[in-house]
């Protein structure tokens, strides 16, 4: 299968509607896992995670049941199973955002499970809606192509994030689908504790407690209008932006800190996989060596 098939292009502004509409689908989801399963350090908990279909919360605990929901992205529906033998389907396409929480939120009840979350979107402004879910009948974009190519580069995104992620031998992260920033991600710790400001929100508390250098996938936003790999490290060391990247593709954003390479210059490389790695590898060593961390300690051998 040549690159180009296993990583198509997926210009932003070709399904950004669409993607609201499923930023939107898969916050709802997110918050039903976030609020039910026991909670984890810095919000592991709370993500999604690739499955063979699409995305899925895994098991999760509900009194004396569980269960678990699958946005499946080859059918295009929502897939709610429980451990007591239940199963209910509910489509993607054609619905609103209010159908498809109160379509949820119905099957649990039936299924006798009780929730409540938060039923609005999570950071407002980067999922450009401020409805309430029950009421939002306003995105209801959802093309099918667009969502299953996501999907598709996602599922071969992944293991090369995991090969990375096997590289290091300190604390980790799994790598993961953060709901609330639609992104895939893994993060790594020095294991060394950070001051965290006194007017920080919860979610930053307890994300940025400890040293990390983090590595993604989105899928572009209003800074970034088109699909990217990024790296950054916080808290940020001096001199950080001056440090050079692999691929010479890769660049380190104007402001911000952040390290970036293009999608579309990923998907055109002669060896994506490497180039992808190569920039995993040169984002991580740049912020590890001017932040001093005890690499020796923490990374693997190469054989």
């Amino acid at each position: 299968m040549k690159a180009e098939e296993v990583y198509p292009s997926l210009p932003l502004a070709e399904w950004e509607e669409t993607k609201i509409t499923l930023h939107l689908f898969c916050q709802i989801v997110g918050k039903i896992r976030l609020t039910l399963s026991p909670k984890l350090n810095h919000w592991w908990h709370a993500p999604l995670y690739l499955s063979a279909r699409g995305l899925t919360t895994r098991t999760i605990p509900c009194g004396n049941q569980s269960f678990d929901l699958e946005l499946d992205f080859v059918d295009h529906e929502l897939l709610l199973r429980t451990s007591a033998g239940d199963v209910r389907r509910m489509p993607l396409r054609g619905v609103s955002v209010s159908r498809f929480y109160v379509a949820l939120f119905e099957a649990l009840q039936e299924c006798g499970m009780r929730v409540t979350v938060l039923a609005k979107p999570f950071d407002p402004e980067r999922v450009k809606s401020r409805e309430l879910f029950a009421t939002d009948e306003t995105h209801a974009t959802y093309d099918p192509d667009s969502v299953h190519r996501f999907w598709w580069i996602l599922s071969h995104l992944e293991p090369i994030f995991c090969e990375f992620r096997g590289r290091f031998l300190g604390k980790c992260s799994p790598v993961h689908f953060f709901w609330h920033s639609f992104d895939l991600a893994v993060t790594r710790f020095s294991g060394r504790a950070v001051a965290v400001a006194a007017d920080a929100d919860p979610v930053t508390r307890e994300a940025y407690s400890h040293e990390v250098i983090s590595a993604g996938f989105w899928v572009g936003d209003d800074q970034v209008r088109e699909p990217a790999f990024y790296a950054y490290a916080h808290p940020q060391p001096q001199g950080l932006t001056s440090q050079p990247l692999r691929p010479a593709a890769a660049s380190w954003a104007p402001q911000g800190g952040m390290a970036l390479l293009r999608y579309e210059d990923f998907r055109r490389a002669k060896d994506p996989r490497a180039a992808l790695l190569d920039f995993l590898q040169s984002s991580y060593e740049a912020a590890a060596k001017l932040a001093e961390w005890p690499r020796a300690q923490l990374e693997l051998p190469s054989s």
